[in-house]
């Protein structure tokens, strides 16, 4: 948040715990990110070790584990036009600027 907030950039932050994305939404950005859905998940989050950690799911069913446990959606998601990146490491951010 402080890269784009230096770079003068405008943000909009969503926050997703409190309103959690669509399948929809989740599929467009995960298109621009260029991801499965496996690979946006916290895999260190507790939820996923308890509960889905030794799990096989189709991408459809793990865009229903992210809808309903948002909290297994990696963070922070930059989007900025068509592109998109996780900002892990924050540097990474700055390939959009």
């Amino acid at each position: 948040m402080e890269l784009l907030q230096r770079s003068g950039q405008e943000v909009e932050v969503v926050e997703y715990l409190k309103k959690p994305p669509t399948a929809a939404q989740l599929k467009a950005v995960l298109q621009k990110l260029n991801m499965k859905p496996e690979q946006l998940l916290r895999k260190g989050e507790a939820l996923y070790k308890e509960s889905f950690k030794d799990k096989t799911l189709t991408d459809e069913e793990w865009l229903k584990v992210m809808v309903e446990n948002p909290v297994l959606i990696e963070r922070p998601i930059v989007l900025k036009g068509e592109k998109a990146v996780l900002g892990r490491p924050p540097e990474k951010v700055l390939e959009l600027l």
